[in-house]
């Protein structure tokens, strides 16, 4: 089972980072593939994704939520297989760092090469790149809220 970890320091406050990273229906602003993220009540989300020209939908269920802290995840039915978690560490006053770790069941022979190759971690790398871009331009430079 292939796993990703990556992180990215965000000068944000870490309440600001958990608080965006939880609006799970604004995910397609910043990751690559994600069409659309459905809550369906407080633990359960409905996600449509599409990569590599492939549509997929699938379930998870949150396992464990600590606020400011971190959220863990599985996928439950669908056609897709995979957990993750991501921690919030306070790196200062205005500055923290995100974490994000996945493990997943490659289904076909482009996910199993996309593994090998390292295309699973550039994905990440790019969704957390463009999350610090969103975050940040919500909270300006030094993490306060932008009226």
């Amino acid at each position: 089972m292939p796993t990703v970890e990556e992180s990215i320091d965000v000068e944000v406050p870490v309440g600001a980072a958990y608080d965006r990273w939880t609006q799970f229906e604004s995910f397609p602003r910043f990751m690559v593939g994600v069409d659309s993220i459905v809550r369906t009540d407080d633990t359960h989300l409905h996600w449509v994704i599409t990569l590599a020209g492939v549509t997929r939908e699938f379930n998870a269920e949150i396992t464990e939520q600590r606020p400011d802290e971190r959220i863990a995840w599985m996928s439950r039915g669908g056609t897709s297989s995979h957990a993750g978690v991501v921690t919030f560490h306070r790196l200062g006053e205005g500055s923290s760092r995100v974490t994000v770790e996945l493990s997943w069941s490659p289904e076909d022979l482009v996910e199993h090469a996309g593994s090998v190759v390292g295309a699973d971690d550039l994905l990440v790398r790019v969704d957390l790149n463009r999350f610090k871009s969103l975050v940040e331009d919500e909270h300006g430079a030094h993490g306060r809220r932008q009226v």
